[in-house]
């Protein structure tokens, strides 16, 4: 967990100094190929009012041939499409989560010196604690991932990220 995360019952933000240009950035974001790589892939129309789609296929998150846990085998090739809420490309975009029910993640980005990008994940309107854990050690073991993919590096077990992510949610749910 880096110093500036924040983890609440009903609000998670995360920020990550990433080495990439915001384009490059805002690209893993919006491309359905890219994001696939490090999150969800489907197709995204970055308008308030577009959508954007998730399909889970968390199998391609890892470089390596890992298994996935048994617990989130149930969820392959579930897809679902989000109503985009504010976009200002490529530095902005939110987006609901479970048709508003778990909240809006909002995402931001901006230059932070030459090839660098200052990324801001705002996941607000959480419905609690069980919210805060999952979502939570989701995001940072997602983002854990995009940190690398930009920067050039494989992921060799995304799920080793996850579970280690997991942990520190969890930790920080119960500690505050």
């Amino acid at each position: 967990m880096a110093d500036t995360d924040v983890i609440t019952a009903h609000e998670l933000r995360f920020e990550r100094l990433l080495d990439a240009p915001v384009e490059t950035v805002w690209r893993y974001i919006a491309d359905d190929e890219l994001r696939a790589r490090w999150f969800m892939g489907g197709p995204t129309d970055p308008r308030p009012g577009g959508s954007i789609t998730f399909t889970f296929d968390h199998d391609r998150l890892s470089d390596g041939d890992v298994p996935m846990p048994d617990r989130f085998r149930a969820n392959v090739g579930k897809r679902w499409s989000e109503k985009v809420t504010r976009a200002e490309p490529p530095h902005l975009i939110a987006f609901a989560w479970v048709g508003g029910e778990a909240g809006e993640v909002t995402i931001t980005l901006e230059p932070a010196g030459e090839n660098r990008t200052r990324l801001v994940l705002h996941h607000t309107g959480l419905r609690g604690p069980d919210d805060a854990r999952n979502f939570g050690g989701g995001w940072m073991a997602h983002l854990a991932a995009l940190e690398a993919r930009v920067a050039g590096r494989p992921v060799p077990d995304f799920w080793a990220i996850h579970a280690e992510k997991e942990a520190q949610a969890k930790a920080a749910v119960e500690a505050g």
